[in-house]
């Protein structure tokens, strides 16, 4: 995955989006060194997003219930 700060990118963005959407490979833009954008290609295929999550879903059998124990949650004073 290649990465590139934001004043490099604003000097020649459609050259670079059109590289990601030719090459199908991911950008990523930094803002002092920290990552603050991603650029990845547009997929037609909207369930390829969702196939990806597939599995990373946790089943509540009672999703009301707290998930932290009331007797170890401490209450700010």
């Amino acid at each position: 995955m290649k990465t590139l700060s934001k004043s490099r990118f604003k000097a020649k963005a459609l050259e670079h989006l059109r590289d990601v959407e030719q090459s199908g490979s991911e950008l990523v833009i930094t803002d002092h060194g920290r990552p603050v954008v991603k650029v990845v290609p547009y997929r037609e295929d909207p369930s390829a997003v969702l196939r990806s999550l597939r599995g990373s879903v946790r089943k509540f059998i009672d999703p009301t219930r707290p998930a932290v124990d009331p007797g170890e949650w401490e209450a700010a004073r």
